[in-house]
């Protein structure tokens, strides 16, 4: 059987969608080029790509990089442990009280991010902890567990019970078991958790700032460029590393999961 094709007005309609999503986007990249600096004149007067030159040599992106980059790895490495707890606990016990925890674990990502920005700023005030890069890290593992709880929860789920009996059996220890049965399992998941966790990381702004003190992100600093700007294309330009550096993991995570269901041992 031939699928029905969609009509000429659904396309359109998707692509009116498409374009809706991504003109902005294609339009910060359009005056990464400009050769304006301080205005964004449309069409842009001429093209050029000094400003990729100029943002190489900006001293002030270099450590709101590194920050980011530091942040995001070691967020994404916490959660991927503490997710992958988590995860195992929901889908493997049964009981009272299961599905309101879960609820819990998933409310972080769900509530809007002042909230969750304003929450950790006052506990971390009560708990009278400096604001500093931990408190950062904490702050954006409080939604990476999320997406790592969600990618390693849905695969625990397709696992059958036997083939952890099976390799029990067969006089496997528990680190066996997790090495040569759990881990193929779960790898492409956690991986692809991992590097949704890290995307989401690097680019975040808003608990950020109720967490970060004194100190900046590349997102933090991009936001202080836009509100009192000196070279409007050098931030354009940064603009695209944090989108190369967010779309690349996340196109990554989707090939990865796209057939989750293949995973070995789950025709057994």
């Amino acid at each position: 059987m031939h699928s029905e094709r969609p009509s000429i007005g659904l396309r359109l309609a998707a692509l009116a969608g498409l374009l809706f999503l991504h003109l902005p986007i294609l339009i910060i990249f359009l005056y990464a080029f400009t050769t304006e600096e301080r205005t964004y004149a449309f069409p842009p007067p001429g093209l050029t790509t000094e400003w990729f030159a100029v943002a190489w040599h900006r001293a002030d992106i270099w450590p709101p990089l590194y920050l980011s980059l530091q942040v995001a790895a070691l967020s994404t490495t916490l959660a991927l442990i503490l997710g992958t707890l988590v995860s195992a606990a929901m889908a493997q016990a049964r009981f009272f009280g299961r599905e309101q925890i879960s609820l819990l674990i998933i409310l972080p990502i769900a509530l809007p991010g002042v909230i969750t920005g304003m929450s950790l700023r006052a506990a971390f005030g009560v708990a009278d902890i400096p604001f500093s890069t931990l408190t950062i890290i904490l702050g954006h593992a409080t939604f990476c567990i999320v997406i790592v709880y969600n990618n390693a929860v849905a695969r625990f789920r397709r696992l059958s019970g036997g083939i952890l009996e099976a390799s029990a059996d067969l006089g496997a220890n528990a680190f066996q078991t997790f090495w040569h049965i759990l881990l193929p399992n779960l790898g492409t998941a956690l991986l692809a958790g991992g590097m949704l966790a890290f995307a989401l990381s690097f680019d975040e702004v808003i608990v950020t700032t109720f967490t970060a003190g004194q100190q900046a992100t590349l997102p933090i600093w991009m936001l202080e460029e836009l509100i009192r700007p000196r070279q409007r294309p050098v931030t354009n330009v940064v603009a695209m590393i944090v989108f190369a550096a967010t779309f690349f993991p996340i196109l990554c995570a989707y090939y990865l999961t796209r057939h989750g269901s293949e995973t070995a041992g789950s025709g057994k």
